[in-house]
């Protein structure tokens, strides 16, 4: 299983970024059973009235996350994180459909907290992941595609050792490669955030995961929490939850 970690170069420029990070593995994965669908669109419900008419902007945890997809020189009301675009469909169409258990799962998790939770299959990963300044030579491919692209020089990337990009502009897209499938077994999930309460917010949220997690796929978990003074998943930095 490999390991995640942020850059010296991203916490000295998001020194308050926090980030909640499960190492899962020996799941099973597939359609998500009437049990978690019911949790799931019981969940949607409660969200938008929650939100209600709150511009979506306003939300703390969201603020956040636009002021730092500004500061790596991205309009965030261009490209927005995944939380608030999965925000966004909910108000504007009403659900969000299902895709997978393991998808579900992330998705209920992140309007929850409206924080971005982001489910990596790990099998094409080489080496820990790391969240860096991309160079520009690093290797993307858009999910549901096969062309290879390159990220922008500066933009915040996921990457593992070989310069293979699992995640661009932060969260906003995964890649091809670390889409969770139905035969998805091992995985690196986390949630991050940068406002006041991330600290709270993300253990709350790493604990309605690993139990959804346990519940419905199975498997055994690594939990840790990072931010700038534990900036990597190392034993000493594992979370009991």
């Amino acid at each position: 299983m490999g390991k995640f970690r942020y850059s010296r170069d991203i916490l000295a420029h998001y020194p308050d970024v926090v980030g909640g990070v499960i190492l899962a593995q020996d799941m099973t994965n597939g359609p998500s059973p009437e049990s978690l669908l019911t949790i799931y669109q019981a969940e949607q419900e409660t969200v938008k009235k929650r939100i209600g008419a709150t511009p979506l902007s306003q939300i703390a945890s969201l603020a956040a996350w636009r002021g730092a997809l500004r500061k790596f020189g991205v309009d965030p009301t261009q490209i927005r994180s995944s939380a608030e675009a999965l925000l966004r469909r909910l108000i504007k169409k009403g659900d969000i459909p299902s895709i997978n258990l393991l998808v579900d799962i992330g998705n209920l998790v992140s309007i929850r907290y409206a924080l971005p939770v982001a489910v990596f299959d790990t099998r094409a990963l080489t080496g820990p992941v790391t969240v860096h300044f991309a160079n520009g030579s690093e290797r993307y491919t858009t999910l549901g595609q096969s062309e290879v692209e390159h990220p922008e020089v500066g933009e915040v990337i996921f990457s593992d050792e070989t310069g293979l990009v699992i995640a661009r502009r932060w969260c906003w897209r995964q890649s091809e490669q670390s889409a969770a499938q139905a035969d998805t077994t091992s995985a690196i999930i986390t949630v991050e955030a940068h406002h006041a309460d991330s600290h709270r917010d993300i253990k709350a949220a790493l604990m309605d995961l690993r139990s959804l997690l346990q519940k419905y796929a199975g498997g055994t978990f690594e939990a840790s929490i990072l931010d700038a003074a534990n900036p990597t998943t190392a034993k000493t930095h594992t979370l009991s939850l």
